[in-house]
């Protein structure tokens, strides 16, 4: 099998290129491309020197590190020792995956001219099965890190949330959403969507129009929830008490509108940040009645 020093060279720095943006696409840094390229024709030169064992000592583990290192620090503006070390694990982290991605389909599509020599694949195999494999690669970290994000961040923003009306109460985890901007357009105060479900366990939403005068029902305008135009039953509970991040705010200055449908399996609550922003903390219920 005939090897070219000039094939090896060019898989490696695209290779190490795809890498390296990845690493910096995944942090949403901001990347300079000559950097990018210089830094994969360092990790491509070291491809060839441990290729041709021209300095034994550069196929050692403590080189492979150093080596690791240094392409982190041409490629990305690191502020810091913290900052270096993050960059070097997600480096390592998409070198494995994108590797592995790599590595698979070569086999697949031909193992018999796939092999290592000195810790360096190489092979006669087309350049584009490379790129092909660094691409799949990228998407399947991307993707991964992006639903690991959006269930984190679902996860920071849940809460407990306790509603009282009439001496009567449910408790349920509710989602800090900084789109519910809704409020009463008679008191001005800001609403919490509750799911219907949730609230007939402690009421008979079905009969509110018309029945209960103690709790004051109004109707809602919204057009966020589904529909360009609709209406929410609201009443305005006895005090509704909210956990956060080791805060307990507990305030009746809210309206609860009461949604038909479901809103999520995490959550049955839509809290909005006006309300964490103006609402009190307090150690018991007796200094909310006195007090709001």
């Amino acid at each position: 099998m005939t090897i070219y020093l000039d094939i090896v060279f060019l898989e490696n720095a695209l290779m190490n290129y795809i890498i390296l943006y990845a690493t910096g696409f995944i942090q949403k840094r901001k990347m300079k491309n000559f950097k990018l390229i210089l830094s994969s024709i360092i990790g491509a030169l070291y491809a060839i020197i441990s290729y041709l064992n021209l300095i034994p000592i550069y196929s050692t583990f403590f080189m492979k590190v150093l080596l690791s290192l240094i392409m982190i620090y041409v490629a990305f503006n690191n502020e810091n020792i913290k900052q270096i070390l993050k960059n070097l694990l997600l480096f390592y982290l998409t070198s494995f995956v994108i590797g592995g991605c790599a590595l698979a389909l070569l086999y697949m599509i031909s193992p018999q001219r796939v092999s290592f020599v000195n810790g360096v694949l190489v092979g006669t195999y087309p350049m584009k099965v490379t790129l092909i494999a660094g691409l799949v690669g990228f998407v399947i970290i991307q993707y991964s890190f992006s639903l690991n994000k959006r269930q984190m961040k679902i996860k920071d923003l849940l809460c407990d949330l306790e509603i009282v009306v009439n001496n009567k109460k449910v408790k349920i985890k509710g989602y800090i959403d900084s789109g519910n901007t809704l409020k009463d357009p008679l008191s001005n105060k800001p609403v919490i969507i509750v799911e219907k479900e949730v609230m007939e366990q402690i009421i008979e939403v079905d009969k509110l129009i018309g029945g209960d005068d103690n709790l004051k029902i109004r109707l809602i305008p919204f057009k966020s929830i589904g529909k360009q135009n609709g209406m929410l039953i609201g009443i305005r509970p006895e005090y509704v008490k909210i956990k956060y991040n080791e805060n307990q705010i507990i305030t009746k200055k809210v309206i609860i509108g009461i949604y038909d449908k479901k809103i999520s399996k995490n959550y049955s609550a839509l809290i909005g940040l006006e309300i964490l922003e103006g609402g009190k903390v307090y150690e018991n219920i007796r200094n909310v009645k006195q007090n709001v």
